[in-house]
């Protein structure tokens, strides 16, 4: 598509700390890669609003990601992340992830109204039924509800106490999932971005506004294409002769040097981030230091 346009563009890979990293460095390191998806997209929540620190839940066709915007990052995970059942141990955005999307399909089984775990994807508009389809989703949920405009609204006609159940269901799983990635009490802004975000109600528990941007359907691309160059530096450190000041000193010249590495404008990289935490039960004084530089992109 490019080279039908006459153009021939340096190639950038979003990494999954909401910046960007050169080809010859994601060659070297495909495993900052994974999950890169959603922390494009809170990343773009933030451009989108001007919110810095909130949650962000990206609504799409399949599932719904939740996420936490820090000073207009994405937060990162504390925990070993599981990945096709392996436990990794670097660095991943903080996430939880519900089968919830603009195409999951909803059923009555044994009583109960069912969401998922199927869902029509891409053939929403063959399927559902404001499209002349025959499966029930969550779409046709919104529709029914008065959420969403789109479509035939009489298509969901027959099936609207199964569908206002649904919907209900849905935000029942949405406002566990938000409780679930808080880590303090007390109501949080939230950002909803994605195609799937019109099943997002306007209330929820635990949530103090709700912000639906413009342009919230591509806030994934937006996040990606406004996206800063980083280099991150996670280090425990005995405390030398030069003790702390030495160490962190150290640390931001290595990460300055690693965005650099990834394609950063070696006169525009900053420090954005620096963490300490002291470690205990040790010999000699001991830290664990993280430290991350982010710049502009650096055009050859």
């Amino acid at each position: 598509a490019l080279a039908s346009e006459g153009l021939d563009p340096v190639t950038f890979f979003a990494q999954n700390d909401g910046t960007l990293m050169a080809l010859d460095f994601a060659v070297r390191y495909p495993v900052l890669t994974i999950g890169s998806g959603p922390a494009n997209s809170i990343r773009g929540a933030a451009y989108l609003t001007g919110v810095t620190d909130a949650i962000v839940a990206d609504v799409g066709g399949t599932s719904t990601d939740i996420g936490v915007l820090v000073k207009g990052f994405p937060r990162e995970s504390s925990a070993g992340i599981e990945i096709g059942g392996v436990v990794t141990n670097f660095r991943m955005p903080d996430l939880v992830t519900i089968g919830l999307g603009g195409g999951t399909e909803v059923r009555e089984e044994d009583g109960e109204v069912r969401l998922g775990p199927g869902s029509v994807g891409y053939r929403l508009t063959r399927e559902a039924l404001v499209f002349g389809g025959a499966t029930p989703t969550l779409t046709d949920a919104a529709v029914a509800c008065g959420r969403a405009t789109l479509g035939n609204p009489a298509g969901g006609e027959a099936h609207r106490r199964l569908l206002e159940a649904a919907m209900a269901r849905s935000d029942a799983l949405l406002a566990d999932a938000i409780d679930r990635i808080k880590v303090a009490k007390g109501d949080r802004p939230l950002v909803v971005v994605g195609g799937g975000s019109v099943l997002v109600p306007d209330r929820l528990p635990g949530v103090s506004e709700i912000h639906r941007p413009e342009h919230y359907e591509v806030a994934n691309a937006i996040g990606a294409a406004i996206a800063s160059v980083s280099g991150q530096v996670d280090r425990v450190v005995h405390l030398g002769p030069g003790g702390r000041e030495e160490a962190i000193r150290e640390a931001c010249d290595e990460a300055r040097e690693r965005a650099i590495e990834a394609g950063a404008d070696p006169e525009r990289v900053e420090i954005v981030e620096i963490e300490e935490i002291p470690l205990t039960y040790m010999a000699a004084p001991t830290v664990r230091i993280r430290v991350k530089a982010a710049g502009p992109l650096g055009w050859p």
